[in-house]
């Protein structure tokens, strides 16, 4: 199993929807990722001000070249188009990692 975490940035004036995130976007996700082996997606949110990261995306992969496939799919193209639904911040970091 591989993750990727996705986290968006941004100060007090970003616009940021928790619930659709959560409920919508991750759904989403799964609906168009889920082909490819997205296994789950989780949202977590840092206490306090959180150094600018507005929340923390965690996807959950079969493998890792799953997630090589999953973003390199036409579906792709739905879940980013999504984004703008719940946040405007324009940066976002994504990493990968494999739990021990």
């Amino acid at each position: 199993m591989t993750k990727m975490m996705v986290v968006c940035v941004g100060d007090e004036n970003t616009r940021f929807d928790r619930e659709y995130y959560a409920t919508q976007h991750l759904a989403l996700a799964m609906k168009c990722w889920g082909q490819y082996g997205l296994e789950a997606a989780e949202a977590f949110y840092p206490a306090g001000n959180g150094d600018g990261w507005l929340s923390i995306g965690v996807y959950r992969f079969r493998e890792t070249n799953d997630i090589d496939v999953a973003l390199a799919s036409p579906e792709t193209e739905l879940v980013m188009a999504d984004v703008k639904k719940f946040t405007d911040a324009t940066v976002v970091m994504r990493s990968l990692f494999t739990p021990l």
